[in-house]
């Protein structure tokens, strides 16, 4: 499917379930919205791990992310939003920067550093983010969920949790190292591209970076 149908997926149509359970959330099962983050969070780790089509890496991180937006649903509903809200921000700008540079595989953004290096940075950032690595924004909803759990004596559920969350960074790690630091085999003898003037708008980009990688620094304001 084109890009710009799977961010739809993966952003838009999330928004209304996830209004459902928090509307509904007193009346949850706790065991319920435990089996279904541990298998969503480990269905979305195991199964991104050799994949090198992005729309299928970004699938299963979203099956991933789900698990940690359900299991915080009884406990504390606002993070549940929380959640959703800096994946969607995120997962938007990682859409966009791949459907500016036309990138679809992992191949593709190893040659993306010859076209735009910005652009490299900005998906190289924003996968971290995603993966939940700290000092980004994509870690702020672990922290926070990952302290309510223990302060709701769920210690053993926080693990899981947090061990999980390392199949994601793990798989988000392999494709900046593959796309960074190795050379795919091309029968082509030349390094570098030819590079287009971009004719698409990138107004949204630079903004949503910013939101999805450096909002770390707020997580005390939530807090309080």
């Amino acid at each position: 499917i084109p890009l710009s149908s799977g961010m739809i997926l993966l952003t838009w149509q999330k928004i209304a379930p996830t209004a459902l359970l928090y509307q509904i959330s007193p009346s949850l099962n706790m065991e319920i919205l435990i089996l279904l983050a541990i298998l969503s969070t480990m269905l979305g780790g195991w199964g991104g791990l050799n994949q090198t089509q992005m729309r299928k890496v970004l699938a299963y991180s979203s099956i991933a992310h789900m698990g940690w937006t359900v299991i915080i649903a009884l406990i504390n509903p606002n993070l549940t939003i929380l959640s959703l809200m800096i994946y969607i921000m995120t997962t938007l700008t990682l859409f966009m920067t791949l459907n500016l540079s036309s990138t679809t595989k992992i191949k593709s953004i190893s040659n993306l550093w010859n076209k735009s290096t910005p652009m490299t940075m900005i998906v190289f950032l924003t996968m971290l983010s995603l993966g939940g690595l700290p000092p980004l924004t994509g870690f702020m909803p672990k922290w926070l969920i990952l302290q309510e759990l223990i302060i709701n004596n769920n210690p053993t559920m926080a693990i899981i949790m947090a061990l999980s969350a390392l199949l994601n960074l793990f798989f988000y790690m392999r494709i900046i190292y593959v796309s960074s630091l190795t050379m795919f085999p091309t029968s082509n003898n030349l390094k570098h591209h030819w590079f287009f003037s971009q004719t698409k708008t990138t107004n949204m980009i630079p903004t949503l970076t910013t939101i999805s990688s450096m909002l770390l620094p707020l997580t005390p304001i939530l807090i309080i």
